[in-house]
């Protein structure tokens, strides 16, 4: 054969195999523009190879305008430990059908997605399952889902988050950086997802601003205290403030349907429905400001709204509570508190008010 034939069939096999690469794949993939596909950079989603990096790879090769990162179909093993990182002004768009499943491992803090200090970005589709059956401590309580720490303008919406060691979806502040004061979160969007069977919440807000719940779901968490549906509980030296939680439900869940607890103000939970919960339905204590309204509570294992002393400045109306009360109602009642076990009002609660049509129902 003709040397230079030779030479040039040679460069045309040796191109081929190197365009099979996946390190040529995600050169291909970056250079098409700002829609990746994971799978473009070695992600496999056999259930049994780590994607951990391949993900990490994709999300890097974004450039810095951003863009999306698509996951297909699949079972995608990721390491909590290492984290799926995600970036600024970015979109992993997960198909219906894709499940990230969190590797086993011992750590009393591991998330499988990482939202720290970022902003703009959205995550949607799929499912992520916890390793709260195969966890391999007996430490610790946050090995979450997804972590938003410190970020502002997330959406996250269309998703299915179970079993995980921790919560099934965090927000809160960052802190401890270079003496800084917290960074909360702000202007988060948590749309038609739904947190299933997760250790310790399903969805805890800490430090934070602007936060909306939307038609979400929360249920059947337990396991390690506090166990409720929401938590609204930011760390000391921070608060959270103007939340809205409307068109959910909590139901199931070991503890509160949904808490708010200290550090909290100006929160409207509305058109929920809060039922079967093992502790209150509703819970404040030092909360201050907001409105309880158009809602449905009922079946909760204490009291169906309970409202502790220091709380003040809530509005109650349109409720419809009923058939809460549980073993609570076999125990004498403190005689400082006022109501009944569907509604109870502790005397240190000033400027609650609460209309007629929020009146437990028989």
């Amino acid at each position: 054969m003709d040397p230079d034939r030779r030479r040039c069939l040679h460069g045309l096999l040796a191109g081929a195999t190197l365009a099979a690469t996946p390190m040529a794949r995600a050169a291909n993939a970056a250079s098409r523009g700002a829609d990746l596909d994971v799978r473009d950079f070695g992600a496999v989603g056999d259930g049994r190879r780590d994607d951990t990096p391949a993900f990490q790879a994709a999300v890097d090769a974004l450039p810095e305008s951003g863009g999306t990162v698509r996951v297909p179909a699949g079972n995608y093993l990721i390491n909590p430990l290492r984290s799926v990182r995600l970036r600024s002004r970015m979109h992993l768009a997960m198909d219906a059908d894709t499940r990230l499943v969190a590797m086993s491992n011992a750590a009393p803090r591991a998330y499988v997605l990482l939202l720290q200090q970022v902003q703009d970005v959205e995550v949607s589709g799929g499912r992520i399952l916890g390793d709260r059956e195969r966890h391999l401590g007996s430490a610790g309580e946050w090995g979450h889902g997804v972590m938003v720490r410190g970020s502002s303008g997330i959406r996250l919406h269309d998703l299915h988050i179970s079993r995980c060691w921790g919560d099934g979806i965090s927000v809160g502040g960052l802190s401890g950086i270079a003496g800084l004061a917290p960074l909360p979160s702000r202007d988060v969007v948590i749309r038609d997802v739904t947190c299933q069977g997760n250790r310790r919440q399903g969805l805890t807000i800490g430090r934070s601003r602007h936060v909306q719940v939307l038609g979400c779901s929360f249920l059947d968490t337990g396991g390690v205290l506090p166990g409720c549906g929401v938590d609204i509980e930011p760390d000391p030296g921070g608060d959270a403030r103007d939340i809205l939680i409307q068109d959910c439900l909590a139901q199931s869940n070991q503890g509160a349907g949904i808490q708010l607890y200290e550090r909290v103000r100006d929160v409207t939970i509305r058109r929920c429905r809060i039922l079967d919960n093992r502790g209150d339905g509703i819970l404040l204590r030092a909360a201050q400001g907001g409105v309880i309204e158009g809602n449905e509570i009922r079946g909760n294992g204490l009291r169906g709204i309970a409202v502790r002393a220091t709380s003040r400045d809530f509005h109650l109306r349109d409720n419809r509570i009923g058939g809460n009360s549980g073993a609570l109602a076999r125990r004498r009642r403190d005689p400082g508190e006022r109501g009944g076990m569907n509604l109870d009002v502790a005397r240190g609660a000033n400027g609650i008010r609460v209309d007629a049509d929020s009146r437990p129902m028989r």
